[in-house]
């Protein structure tokens, strides 16, 4: 079987720090090679990858600024469709542009949509209802409006994620810094509950940022930016609890299974894919604002910290992920 799998351009598949839809690129892409899988992966040049590299630019967007964004779209969604009839499916990991080139190629095409960044995408989407195949990436992020082949959970390398039996006395804020991911909520949770809160991300919003984030900044509060793979075991390792107070219904959330995969429990806003993430009050605890969360931060004790890790490992590892997907194309193409 030969397989195209399309990663974003913003980022390298795999990030260098942040780029979850190329993190999670790179895991199916890697996985379905060791399955058997004939992979091109369409990604940035400087992406890694066992199979074949296909790429219109060496670096991402985000990663060289002197580059257009919209261009490098066009040429590297256009770069796979023209080749379409090379192979035997195509897994769109690249939202709804590709879409648009589907009625014009028999290669079938497998999305996964890593989320709605408005529902004035869906439109496109509906377009292509009874063309594409759509996996989401939890129950909770499907719309209603569009029709699904299954729901396959991100996969993460669990080899990468160090188990930590102990943790130490501060609480972790994990990810970019918007007010979606809810860091000021975290930084509310930290001082009530009188706990150290460290804080690793890049800043998405320099105005949220300034305003909202950084007067905070003391001895008990600490930001210390964007954290890679190495830092990022450590940090999660050690922590008392992950903080995860959302503001939005997100569709999946990484650092929620990273964390678990450490060990380490997360306390997260109940919304969106969060209670299939999180086996309540088992791997963390679902509350519904700053104050539930301050409340159940004295009851972490009673988490144990292996169950975290073995059910994160059975439910989002690349390995199962990589089989949920071949299955997948085995099903489409019959």
């Amino acid at each position: 079987m030969k397989a195209a799998i399309l990663a974003p351009v913003a980022w390298r598949t795999p990030p260098r720090h942040y780029g979850p839809w190329e993190q999670v690129a790179s895991n199916i892409a890697e996985g379905l090679i060791k399955l058997g899988v004939d992979v091109t992966l369409f990604a940035t040049g400087d992406s890694i990858t066992a199979g074949k590299l296909e790429a219109i630019c060496e670096q991402g967007y985000e990663e060289d600024r002197s580059q257009d964004a919209k261009v490098l779209e066009c040429l590297h969604i256009s770069n796979l469709m023209e080749r379409a009839s090379e192979f035997d499916i195509i897994h769109n990991n690249f939202d709804f542009l590709p879409l648009t080139y589907t009625g014009l190629i028999d290669t079938p095409v497998i999305t996964t949509i890593h989320g709605f960044s408005s529902p004035r995408i869906v439109p496109v989407y509906k377009k292509y209802n009874k063309r594409g195949h759509y996996v989401s990436i939890s129950d909770a992020d499907r719309s209603p409006e569009l029709e699904y082949i299954a729901t396959v959970y991100n996969g993460l390398d669990t080899a990468d994620f160090k188990f930590s039996p102990k943790s130490e006395d501060y609480l972790l804020y994990f990810g970019r810094l918007h007010h979606d991911k809810g860091p000021v909520e975290a930084i509310e949770i930290a001082k009530k509950a009188n706990k150290k809160l460290i804080i690793a991300g890049i800043i998405q919003d320099e105005n949220y940022f300034k305003e909202r984030v950084e007067p905070h900044f003391s001895d008990q509060i600490q930001y210390i930016g964007p954290a890679g793979p190495d830092k990022r075991n450590e940090l999660l390792g050690n922590a008392l609890a992950l903080l995860h107070p959302i503001n939005f219904a997100e569709p999946f959330g990484m650092s929620v299974a990273e964390s678990m995969l450490c060990g380490t429990p997360v306390i997260a806003f109940n919304k969106g894919s969060m209670p299939e993430l999180i086996k309540h009050e088992k791997t963390g605890f679902l509350v519904n604002n700053v104050d539930e969360a301050v409340e159940v931060i004295d009851q972490l004790g009673s988490i144990n910290r292996q169950e975290c890790a073995d059910w994160a490992k059975s439910k989002f590892s690349k390995e199962k992920m990589a089989e949920d997907y071949f299955k997948l194309y085995q099903q489409i193409l019959g």
